[in-house]
């Protein structure tokens, strides 16, 4: 019988465009993981779908039932509501962050997920918990620079 892998992830920019985070908590039965980068010159788009990104490329194994809990209604709106399989479609046109959710997709395919929009700042353990992780990258020292940011994005 197979677990379900639960991930929390929240995306921050000070100033948008500005510098970055990401924050992600995995939990798989009684194991958690966090995980978090800072990015310069980012949007907090940008850094919601890379906190999804960054915990399912830490994935070893194929196949696993997903869920991903996000208050970015941008990232999981995309996802349920299938708008980002059309703009696969239409090969991207006039989308921001293409480079990103070309990305996902690659790893989207490899397992079951689902998304499910959770409040922001409000009293989920775990989302305030990313929001931390998120802001401290955000605000750290260890910027990497992000290399897809396009303006306008």
């Amino acid at each position: 019988m197979s677990k379900e892998l639960v991930i929390y992830t929240d995306g921050a920019a000070r100033g948008n465009p500005g510098n970055g985070g990401y924050g992600a908590v995995l939990i798989w039965g009684n194991t958690i993981k966090e995980i978090s980068q800072g990015y310069r010159h980012t949007t907090n788009n940008r850094m919601e779908l890379m906190a999804v990104i960054a915990a399912l490329q830490l994935l070893t194994r194929p196949g696993l039932d997903i869920v991903i809990y996000s208050d970015s209604s941008y990232v999981v709106r995309a996802v349920e509501e299938k708008w980002v399989f059309g703009w696969v479609k239409k090969g991207f046109a006039g989308k921001k962050n293409a480079d990103l959710w070309r990305m996902f997709l690659g790893e989207y395919k490899k397992h079951h997920i689902r998304f499910v929009w959770v409040k922001g700042h409000a009293s989920n353990k775990w989302n305030n918990r990313c929001d931390e992780l998120a802001t401290a990258a955000a605000d750290g020292g260890n910027l990497l620079e992000d290399h897809g940011y396009q303006p306008g994005d």
